[in-house]
């Protein structure tokens, strides 16, 4: 098959993939971008923006049902979830035709449809409808092909009715009662939504605290919120088989240390995981090395095992989130159009659980720093301390700062409360100029604020 040539292949156009393209053409490249599906990859599609346009519908639904606690009277609430969707499908549509604007705005850059897959090292085929119909060549070739949902070896799967995290977003109905097959992000964010729209709600976790990743007191505080919420939550639980009654219930065979037990729904979410989507991209063509969980191999400057070949976003190793996707590409353009030299070593990961109260993190948690063996000091301060959060009757959960006890220099934070992702966001900020602690301590903030709790947080270390 003849190839068509091109300086740069970009393969995907999610958060990294797009912008990579449309700056590589508008630097002089001859460039193809390739999509096999929507354009702007799972965050505009099935990630961020649809689910944070739905948690913004359920916090309306929550407010309003609590409308009396702030003495405003309103009568029964109940969500429409069909115009819930139609927001989030119209939210959906307006940044998806922006983001393909962008692109088939851009001179020197082709919009090319289709199932990539690598038949060399610097040669890709393009598939539709299961052939290959065209073959591209480039130089440099850019892989975001991001990741996708995890389908557990659970007996029964296969022949019940789950939903994943895009399918979840399409019901029309509100679940009587939702089943959530994981504890991470994504179940408690729609564990909660859903909860909130009017759902029973039950939790299913096999691992001994939610979010595995955060400190345990983190952990321990979200769960009580979600139970103060009216969600079930069921710890150290294994699923071990699961099966549609009669009449579409759902049953779930669940095992955990005191015996089996069977919780019933009319609906399950899976959400126990990602995988990088590579299964289609055939890289041993390419000599491409993956690691053992099927990530793309990279080095800190985001090239893989293949000379010219780079990979960005969540089909490679290390945190998924769309703004790391962005810095990727930031890194590749300042290495291979502005003659950078950037690197993701040692940057800052913040993320942002939506979740409501919200879980904003950055940096090392007090776990991670004492297994570095650091000598640290721990800030901690109930929200209920925040006059802020107080007048707006939302004080559940706590702010929490690692700092170096010798330097001064905050390694990490993680702020569980209203705002939680703007206020970590000011705490990073601070450890971006490298400031000292006593800075925010003795800062003056605007009252009132929800960023002069750090006023108080860096002046309330545990013994």
């Amino acid at each position: 098959m003849d190839s068509t040539p091109y300086d740069a292949i970009v393969i995907g156009t999610g958060q990294g993939g797009g912008p990579l393209a449309s700056a590589l053409a508008n630097a002089g490249m001859r460039t193809a971008v390739i999509e096999r599906s929507d354009v702007g990859g799972s965050c505009i599609n099935t990630g961020c923006t649809p689910t944070k346009t739905m948690v913004a519908s359920a916090r309306v639904a929550y407010l309003a049902r609590r409308a009396a606690d702030y003495g405003v009277r309103t009568g029964p609430v109940s969500v429409d979830l069909e115009i819930v969707r139609r927001r989030k499908r119209d939210m959906v549509k307006s940044f998806r035709s922006g983001s393909e604007s962008r692109i088939t705005g851009t001179e020197g850059l082709d919009l090319i449809r289709g199932e990539a897959s690598f038949a060399g090292a610097h040669e890709v085929d393009v598939h539709t409808d299961g052939r290959a119909v065209q073959r591209l060549s480039g130089a440099k070739i850019f892989v975001n092909t991001g990741a996708r949902a995890v389908t557990p070896n659970l007996p029964g799967l296969d022949q019940v009715p789950a939903l994943d995290n895009a399918s979840i977003m399409e019901l029309d109905t509100v679940p009587e009662h939702l089943l959530v097959l994981g504890g991470g992000y994504i179940g408690l964010e729609f564990g909660q939504m859903f909860r909130r729209f009017g759902s029973a709600v039950t939790i299913v976790h096999r691992g001994n605290q939610l979010l595995a990743r955060e400190d345990a007191d983190v952990a321990e505080e979200v769960a009580k919120i979600l139970s103060e919420d009216g969600i079930t939550v069921l710890l150290q639980a294994e699923a071990t088989e699961i099966a549609q009654e009669n009449g579409g219930s759902v049953r779930l065979t669940v095992r955990t240390h005191t015996g089996e037990s069977i919780v019933v729904g009319s609906h399950l979410l899976v959400a126990v995981g990602r995988t990088p989507d590579t299964q289609a991209l055939n890289v041993a063509a390419a000599g491409i090395k993956l690691d053992s969980a099927g990530y793309i191999e990279v080095n800190d400057r985001l090239e893989t095992s293949v000379p010219g070949v780079y990979a960005l976003g969540d089909v490679k190793p290390g945190p998924a989130f769309t703004h790391i996707s962005y810095d990727d590409f930031r890194i590749l353009r300042s290495n291979l159009i502005e003659h950078g030299n950037a690197s993701i070593r040692g940057r800052l990961v913040p993320y942002t659980v939506f979740i409501d109260p919200q879980l904003g993190r950055v940096g090392m948690n007090e776990t991670e720093a004492r297994a570095g063996g650091r000598k640290i000091k721990v800030a901690k301060m109930p929200m209920a301390w925040v006059a802020r959060a107080l007048e707006m009757d939302e004080a559940r959960g706590f702010m929490k700062a690692i700092v170096d006890a010798e330097t001064e220099q905050i390694l990490g934070a993680a702020v569980l409360g209203i705002e939680g992702g703007e206020l970590m966001s000011a705490i990073q900020v601070a450890m971006m100029a490298r400031l000292p602690y006593p800075a925010l301590k003795d800062g003056v903030f605007a009252h009132p604020t929800l960023a002069e709790s750090l006023n108080n947080l860096f002046s309330n270390f545990q013994d």
